[in-house]
């Protein structure tokens, strides 16, 4: 039975199971750009780096590789001995890893808890915070979907204009001191 007030719920992760996709893209783009590869070998590299949390196969990793190739980004190098076909960028590929790169960053915001292995140790302790912030103006669409009154969009909208003031003074002493 559909529920109207889990639409937003339903919404938000139709758009988290996509996710991964571009996240197996980022990967794949990012281990060419640093050496040609196997695909093989791309799943071995992004299941140590995640800690064997996020196992990709060769369903979804050689589509990709045949794609990317397809299109220009990837190009395969001579087979070696062994028969071993690898896998490098061109530049079009360099072109369309910088492009996910930013894609990736805001992603990372929306939802740190998918990228959590990719926050450096210093950030760590933001993890948390910024991913109860995300869920939090998640939970408040909802919440005013269902409860919209004037007095509680005045209410929120002045909280949120503080925060972000907040938040827009603290990347201003950031940019100029560093600290």
């Amino acid at each position: 039975m559909y529920n109207s007030s889990s639409q937003p719920l339903r919404h938000w992760l139709r758009y988290m199971v996509s996710v991964p996709r571009g996240f197996l893209w980022h990967h794949v783009l990012r281990l060419l750009r640093e050496k040609p590869m196997s695909g093989s070998e791309m799943m071995e590299e992004i299941e140590e780096q995640t800690d064997g949390r996020w196992k990709r196969g060769p369903g979804s990793v050689y589509p990709l590789l045949a794609w990317l190739q397809d299109e220009g980004y990837t190009r395969m190098m001579p087979t070696e001995e062994g028969g071993m076909k690898r896998y490098m960028l061109t530049e079009k590929g360099e072109k369309l890893f910088e492009e996910q790169t930013k894609l990736r960053e805001k992603l990372d915001f929306l939802a740190p808890g998918i990228f959590a292995k990719l926050w450096p140790e210093q950030l760590q302790e933001l993890k948390e915070p910024v991913r109860r912030f995300a869920r939090s103006i998640l939970e408040l669409r909802k919440n005013l979907r269902e409860n919209l009154n004037e007095q509680s969009i005045k209410q929120i909208a002045e909280f949120l204009k503080n925060t972000s003031e907040e938040i827009e003074a603290l990347n201003k002493r950031l940019t100029k001191t560093g600290v």
